[in-house]
């Protein structure tokens, strides 16, 4: 089963047409991450940072927006891995308004950065594993 985070749609979230203002989905992408890495792999995304000196910059992302959110909204966000690369997580997102409507579905490609060197690196072996078994227990 996909991990889901459960967040609240804000009033800061809402453009003046009362719906959620399309960025704002970015960081509901990002929120929900650091609470896959915190409650699902067991280590909060700041001590990965920087424990292993690696970061995760998107380097492509594209987002489909299904039905509006607006504020007061308790949504759900997936988060799915949809491939490992060698230096690169091809990441998934669903949003879900209540009664699992779909409000926006987008995939993002991070890539493994090493913080010092701003180089490529390779996605440490730990991160790897535990994705892979992810992808598993998504798809039996």
């Amino acid at each position: 089963m996909a991990f889901r985070a459960r967040l609240d749609v804000r009033f800061g979230d809402i453009d003046h047409a009362g719906i959620v203002y399309y960025p704002r989905f970015l960081h509901y992408f990002h929120v929900a991450l650091e609470e896959f890495f915190r409650d699902h792999l067991g280590r909060p995304y700041h001590r990965f940072l920087d424990e292993e000196q690696v970061g995760l910059p998107t380097v492509h992302l594209e987002i489909d927006f299904r039905n509006p959110l607006r504020f007061g909204d308790e949504i759900e966000v997936e988060v799915g891995v949809h491939e490992i690369g060698r230096t690169s997580i091809d990441w998934t997102y669903r949003v879900f308004k209540p009664e699992d409507l779909l409000a926006a579905e987008a995939r993002i490609v991070t890539v493994a950065l090493d913080m010092e060197s701003f180089e490529k690196t390779p996605v440490p072996d730990w991160l790897r594993r535990a994705l892979e078994e992810y992808r598993r227990e998504e798809d039996p």
